[in-house]
């Protein structure tokens, strides 16, 4: 019979020596991967940096409430921007995520290595690489011209064309990623194929799709040119999906290159009040979907 091996002993192997070559390379690299992240972080940080001391001295009630000012004038605010920017995004949601959700789970779950889903996946994957700007012109062609007005319905199609295929791959692989194990155990308890998805799959990857859609609205939030192709830009407060809208990237855009102080002012404020958004809603969505899955 083996003698029981001495935990003393299997603790001083264990120990980390100066007199050893691999502890020496051990920390090395892993101060080397320490000084990569901050240098990564960097650019980041010093964004967030300019964005909060030349945007929060701009925070002001008169900020989220009025309209924006004219060329040379004093005051005003981007509220029409911030309202035009939500129903921009609401729009181009209701049409991206039901269609880049559905093209998921028939990818993941039916699919498989068909002819059909691998020309719908190789499309995502082209799709996630064009250019902003030519959502804008199919949007601006197939929307803006039959129409005969810019308007928010263009510009929530062509943020709607960007955000498709964010929502379809990430959530395929959030799908991929549930264990087998489980489908096979919801369909040896005898539910059908659709309620297993339905019941099994969806709910336990839905922390995972939640975090693609946060991605994709992100995208949609921070698009200029799509925009100023098929939304174009208002001065006014919004007055109805078939009118021109304004939009907070928009806004940036115009007010950036603007000899005005005023308007400097207002397009650093209105890149603050973007972040802003973008991180509450992502923070909101991971907050919701993780206590789900606790409870």
């Amino acid at each position: 019979m083996s003698a029981s091996p001495n935990p003393a002993a299997a603790g001083a192997e264990l120990e980390f020596s100066l007199k050893n070559r691999r502890t020496w390379v051990n920390l090395a690299l892993t101060i080397l991967a320490i000084g990569l992240a901050i240098f990564a972080a960097l650019p980041l940080a010093s964004v967030l940096v300019m964005l909060l001391t030349r945007g929060v001295p701009v925070l002001s009630l008169a900020l989220f409430t009025e309209l924006p000012p004219g060329a040379g004038t004093v005051g005003g605010g981007i509220g029409n921007a911030i309202v035009g920017t939500i129903v921009v995004v609401l729009v181009a949601s209701a049409f991206a995520l039901p269609l880049g959700f559905m093209a998921a789970v028939y990818l993941a779950e039916y699919g498989g290595s068909s002819p059909l889903a691998t020309a719908v996946r190789f499309s995502g994957k082209i799709l996630t690489g064009m250019p902003s700007i030519l959502a804008g012109v199919f949007a601006y062609a197939s929307v803006v011209t039959l129409m005969g007005s810019f308007s928010a319905w263009a510009g929530g199609i062509a943020t709607g064309i960007l955000m498709v295929p964010v929502v379809m791959l990430t959530a395929e692989e959030a799908l991929r990623m549930v264990p087998n194990k489980m489908r096979h155990a919801a369909l040896g308890m005898g539910s059908t194929r659709a309620q297993m998805v339905l019941q099994v799959v969806i709910p336990t990857a839905l922390p995972a799709i939640m975090t693609g859609v946060m991605l994709a609205l992100a995208r949609a939030m921070g698009e200029t040119a799509p925009l100023l192709f098929t939304a174009l830009f208002s001065n006014y407060w919004f007055e109805g999906l078939g009118e021109p809208i304004a939009s907070l990237a928009v806004l940036i855009y115009n007010f950036s290159g603007s000899p005005f102080e005023n308007q400097v002012e207002l397009a650093w404020a209105a890149s603050l009040v973007l972040v802003v958004l973008v991180l509450l809603a992502n923070i909101t969505a991971q907050f919701v979907f993780r206590r789900q899955k606790v409870q």
